[in-house]
């Protein structure tokens, strides 16, 4: 009688410990995703190691001179998309004092800025031709 009871004692000790073990490794499986993953740049590449996509802060710049004759460079986040030729197609960032939107193609290139006094909106052609819209 004795040995009965120790049996049936092990059994349900035996399938305790199974259903324990079954529960944390099935609810294990879910935990594997980080809630926030942090770093100080992104980097998409494809099958030959070139950067396809990236998100990165770039340090101010104080002393770069501009196209415009302006004189600096706040810190910029940068979100680029890149051809399989390296040409940036995409290209968002966002300053200290404003955003800008610069989408390209073989044709040539649509920029929109809002860092200005006056957003503006550039659209220009490979052939040099540009035309450009400002709201005053």
């Amino acid at each position: 009688m004795k040995t009965q009871q120790l049996a049936i004692t092990l059994t349900v000790v035996n399938l305790s410990v199974l259903l324990i073990v079954l529960f944390f490794s099935l609810t294990s499986f879910k935990s594997d995703v980080a809630p926030i993953l942090r770093a100080q740049a992104f980097e998409l590449i494809d099958k030959n190691g070139k950067v396809r996509a990236e998100i990165k802060v770039l340090p101010a710049e104080p002393t770069l001179k501009m196209p415009d004759g302006t004189v600096g460079y706040p810190e910029t986040v940068l979100f680029r998309l890149v051809d399989s030729g390296g040409g940036p197609n995409v290209k968002i960032s966002a300053t200290e004092d404003g955003a800008g939107l610069v989408l390209g193609g073989e044709a040539g290139y649509v920029q929109i800025l809002s860092r200005t006094a006056e957003p503006t909106i550039k659209l220009a052609n490979k052939k040099g031709k540009e035309q450009l819209i400002k709201i005053k």
